[in-house]
């Protein structure tokens, strides 16, 4: 069987906005009645109910960065539910997250690549398409993944990483801190404070270091930024590490830390995620298990759309 070649188009947060906008007011005009007024509004957030989906949203998905695995996957979903005049926008975490408000705020129509955990759920009333295919597998988990060493030169971080295990909500406290505006040291260290019952048993028994240097590797996700900021604020007020937080893309994040440039990663995605990385890398790094579980990708709409399934955005 042969698939065609799918369409990419990379912009930027700009960008993501003005093809949104065009795209709302060119697609199906019968929708708006003679006077071509919206009518969002008095649709009382039934959208999609009148036209296929695929019309209102210009057939596009939007999407984050190009090298996500979220991505590949949505390219592989488009593909496997013969979506085949559907274009995935490649662009960033930001410029999803900006499309996604300015839609929910006109109660617009929009498909986005979507993870748990992120503070957009928090904020928004948001579904996840069900998958009938498993295209984006079952739940995920994120690993905390430490360079081969670790354990022998600095065995007082290597038994904390491997301790460390949190919620979804946990994390979600500190993103949805993040996005309403505090630092994400601030707001690493005031989670901490507010709860050190949850980290005693990370550190209990721990000898603290003097200074030793400890880097932590991770992606500019939310998720992410709020997972490592936590940890930094734990090894260096509690266990004496000065640590460097390396913020890179997935790749070199994996690379960093198979060839010691990086000593440990608590944002490794497995199995679907960063499988690539992980099936090129594991022999040369050490995977501490996870530190989170039940994690989740696919596409997201807003609730009020009058869709269920990924199968629903084939034209009819």
């Amino acid at each position: 069987m042969k698939f065609k070649k799918l369409k990419f188009r990379s912009v930027g947060l700009l960008a993501v906005s003005v093809v949104l906008a065009a795209g709302l007011a060119a697609c199906n005009p019968d929708r708006n009645g003679a006077s071509g007024t919206n009518n969002n509004a008095a649709e009382g957030g039934n959208a999609g109910a009148t036209a296929n989906i695929g019309d209102q949203v210009k057939h596009q998905i939007i999407g984050i960065d190009p090298g996500a695995g979220i991505m590949k996957a949505t390219a592989q979903a488009i593909q496997d539910y013969g979506l085949d005049n559907w274009t995935l926008v490649e662009g960033s975490g930001a410029a999803m997250t900006a499309a996604l408000d300015k839609a929910i705020k006109n109660e617009d129509p929009i498909i986005i690549t979507g993870w748990t955990p992120h503070w957009m759920f928090s904020k928004y009333d948001l579904k996840y398409l069900e998958d009938p295919k498993k295209v984006y597998g079952e739940a995920e988990e994120i690993h905390t993944i430490a360079r081969k060493g670790l354990k022998e030169d600095e065995p007082t971080a290597y038994e904390f990483l491997d301790r460390f295990a949190w919620t979804d909500k946990q994390m979600g406290e500190i993103m949805t801190a993040i996005q309403e505006g505090q630092e994400p040291e601030a707001a690493a260290k005031a989670w901490a404070d507010a709860n050190e019952d949850a980290i005693a048993p990370w550190i209990e028994g721990l000898k603290p270091v003097d200074g030793k240097p400890l880097k932590l590797a991770y992606v500019a996700w939310d998720s992410e930024i709020a997972s490592t900021n936590l940890l930094k604020y734990v090894l260096e007020s509690k266990l004496g590490y000065k640590v460097t937080a390396l913020q890179v893309e997935a790749g070199p994040m994996w690379t960093g830390i198979a060839n010691g440039d990086a000593d440990a990663s608590v944002a490794a995605w497995l199995p679907l995620t960063h499988a690539d990385y992980w099936n090129q890398f594991k022999d040369q790094l050490e995977d501490l298990g996870a530190n989170m579980t039940g994690v989740k990708t696919g596409l997201v709409v807003p609730s009020y759309m009058d869709i269920s399934s990924i199968e629903d955005l084939k034209d009819k």
